[in-house]
């Protein structure tokens, strides 16, 4: 089945669900109207559609060829991403004063979601790249600014994110690439990388790496790193001291190139430095937040597409005399997947608001507010969305049952690609232990109880409206809504104790099925006002409530009272 960007949902999510009509209407985008961003939508949409889906199995067959230290991407491939640059569709969100548009970074979310739905594997590589914009625009030498960022933002260059090495791992303390001053200012790199997505490539003419390492004279651990600017060809046009070494041979997203990285053959890469020595992780930082909101556009992305397929594929299998869709089995598996699919939609677009606002806000108080919130957000957004990325990408397998295991009709590519997504850029289990170890305490606890107290507010709206085809939805999400504000309120308590941490994935589940399951709601609520959709949404909201959101009570068990079954559990892993 061919991809279709569903623009219309994109655009209700965006901005009834995450906030942006609200933040229109104050002025937090200057004179950006709705009108325009339904056309910035309507036009992504119709690229994702048109040139990038007709790719993403061409790419999955043709994967990316290495030879000679070069890599060959798909056919088509080039052609696509050079179109899609010319559009300005990498600099939709980069600061104008260097070739971008300056939109909201939750318009670019959406379609960071588009791109990636369309193919995975081509959404990637331009995320990317908008990372690196970010850790240049903000810490960056004018000097660098000047050579690099018009360049990076117009996509005629590609950016790197490179952290991970053999021993490092998660550990990015322990890397052992090594940098030296030069004398003139610059610095020569020397070490490999490893896991480096688009770290070579055919699409543009230079690659511009942003690469951790740590000086001779670097503090132990984190506090020792510093980030560099490697470009693969220099100003002059000689080719720098870096090469690709190997490409990884996958399991899923088989054409984004993943790249072993060597530097230093020939005595050392050519690097500058980014920000301040020994403060590389601060950069970094800038880059991987932004990178983990569009990972979870990624998980978001891939269920949309798993769920438009075997919803296709569902009306049109006929068994016994019926399409399958009629069976209540299937029909539970459909709405699972929508759900989860719509709940990470509005999770994730709710992030990008919130990081609008932390940069937008008219005053400091405002814009600390918003970034507390972004930074609760966050990890859900990343680590739930990448869940529900892989749990219905599994689920389309199903409904296409044996057919779902044959990969000529795509939905194992689907699981395939969807598995990553929940490893790189911190992988869920830390993204977890971040909320409850760092994020949950904000400003004392009182961030993540604001929030909640949203989420009240638009579930006694809900029970206001008296709406018969809402059902149950109001008692139910009361129910996981209070499982959550008992989680929340256990954790603070605990101290980041061992306790803690072995109840922070579920901790992190409940938080986005409740979250998740109230602003389903708030979407069907302002579709019943507007009589736009209403019957679809509000039938959704429901069975996300009555189906889903029920779930909550055993998740807070699971966090306040499972701990000593994992802490205590040596007996059962030896």
């Amino acid at each position: 089945m061919t991809y279709r960007a569903p623009v219309a949902d994109i655009a209700f999510a965006l901005k009834h669900a995450a906030g942006l009509k609200a933040a229109l209407q104050e002025g937090l985008y200057g004179d950006l109207d709705e009108a325009t961003v339904d056309a910035v939508l309507d036009e992504a949409g119709k690229f994702a559609s048109d040139v990038i889906a007709p790719l993403n199995a061409v790419g999955d067959k043709f994967g990316t060829p290495f030879k000679d230290g070069a890599v060959t991407t798909p056919p088509g491939w080039k052609q696509a991403y050079t179109s899609w640059a010319a559009a300005g569709w990498n600099g939709l969100a980069s600061p104008a004063d260097f070739g971008g548009q300056d939109l909201p970074h939750a318009v670019n979310a959406a379609c960071i979601e588009m791109w990636n739905a369309a193919s995975m594997a081509f959404g990637i590589g331009p995320v990317l790249t908008m990372a690196a914009v970010d850790a240049l625009h903000a810490y960056g030498s004018d000097e660098l600014k000047q050579k690099y960022l018009e360049k990076l933002i117009s996509g005629e260059w590609m950016g790197t994110m490179q952290l991970t090495e053999p021993q490092a791992g998660s550990d990015v303390g322990a890397l052992r690439t090594k940098a030296e001053r030069a004398g003139d200012g610059s610095y020569r790199i020397t070490g490999s990388k490893i896991f480096i997505t688009y770290g070579e490539h055919d699409l543009t003419d230079n690659i511009i790496h942003f690469v951790l390492a740590r000086l001779p004279d670097a503090p132990a651990g984190t506090k020792g790193i510093s980030l560099f600017l490697v470009p693969k060809f220099m100003p002059d046009g000689s080719r720098n001291d870096v090469r690709a070494h190997s490409i990884e041979h996958k399991m899923g997203i088989h054409a984004s190139p993943t790249c072993t990285m060597v530097y230093g053959d020939k005595g050392g890469a050519v690097g500058w430095l980014i920000g301040q020595e020994h403060k590389g992780m601060l950069c970094m930082f800038t880059m991987m937040n932004r990178a983990r909101l569009a990972v979870a556009l990624q998980g978001v992305a891939i269920a949309d597409r798993a769920s438009q397929q075997a919803h296709a594929y569902a009306r049109e299998r006929k068994q016994m005399g019926h399409a399958i869709i009629d069976y209540p089995d299937v029909k539970r598996m459909l709405l699972t997947m929508r759900g989860l699919t719509g709940a990470a939609r509005a999770i994730s677009y709710a992030t990008g608001v919130a990081l609008d606002r932390s940069i937008r806000a008219g005053d400091d108080a405002a814009r600390q507010k918003a970034h507390e919130l972004a930074s609760l957000l966050t990890p859900v957004a990343k680590a739930f969305s990448t869940d529900i990325g892989i749990e219905v990408a599994s689920l389309g397998v199903q409904v296409h049952g044996g057919m779902g295991f044959i990969e000529e009709t795509g939905a194992a590519q689907h699981y395939r690609d969807a598995r990553i997504a929940a490893i790189y850029e911190g992988t869920n289990g830390i993204q977890a232990i971040d909320l409850v170890t760092r994020k949950v305490p904000l400003d004392g606890g009182n961030t993540v109880a604001a929030y909640i107290e949203g989420l009240r507010q638009t579930i006694a709206a809900v029970k206001a409206s008296n709406a018969p085809a809402f059902g149950d939805t109001a008692a139910r999400l009361t129910e996981s809504v209070d499982a959550l504000e008992r989680a929340t309120q256990w954790l603070l308590k605990q101290n980041n104790s061992p306790d803690a941490l072995a109840g922070a994935t579920p901790y992190l589940r409940l938080f986005g099925n409740a979250a998740g399951g109230v602003m389903l709601a708030e979407q069907a609520l302002i579709a019943l006002r507007q009589n736009d959709d209403a019957a679809s949404r509000t039938a959704l909201a429901r069975f996300f409530a009555e189906n889903i959101a029920v779930t909550s009570g055993g998740l807070e068990r699971n966090v306040t009272e499972g701990a000593q079954s994992i802490t205590n559990a040596e007996a059962a892993l030896a």
